[in-house]
């Protein structure tokens, strides 16, 4: 979070002046859906082009321990991101049932299915891909 700024009105009571981003967060904390998909796009838009320049999105460490004992890429940053399987397939373009089937192995998703999950994600389409 930003600092705030503070400022006094006339009759002594403060205001307070906070970025776009810092007041939607307070609303997404509060449960306000549309500050949720607000702090969602803007999270996804500047992860995008952060792959776009080319720079690294680093994930913690504990979602790379779930991928490497065997979890879905897609399923781990799914619940790393806080989004759910419905959700994601609003921001991919799917069908829920369709992310439910590739996090399962059930299905494997197409290039370009995978690559519009990846955006939604905000990561590079290889960290999806399993190479075995």
């Amino acid at each position: 979070m930003t600092k705030p700024q503070i400022i006094k009105t006339e009759t002594g009571e403060d205001m307070i002046v906070l970025t776009r981003r810092d007041y939607d967060a307070l609303l997404a904390r509060s449960g306000d859906e549309a500050a949720e998909d607000r702090m969602a796009t803007r999270i996804i838009d500047e992860t995008q082009a952060m792959i776009d320049r080319g720079e690294d999105v680093a994930l913690p460490l504990e979602v790379w321990v779930e991928i490497e004992e065997g979890e879905s890429p897609i399923k781990a940053i799914r619940k790393h991101r806080g989004l759910t399987q419905a959700e994601l397939a609003a921001l991919a373009g799917c069908a829920q049932p369709t992310i439910a089937q590739i996090e399962t192995g059930e299905r494997e998703g197409k290039a370009v299915l995978l690559l519009k999950i990846a955006r939604a994600l905000g990561v590079p389409m290889e960290i999806l891909i399993d190479e075995d």
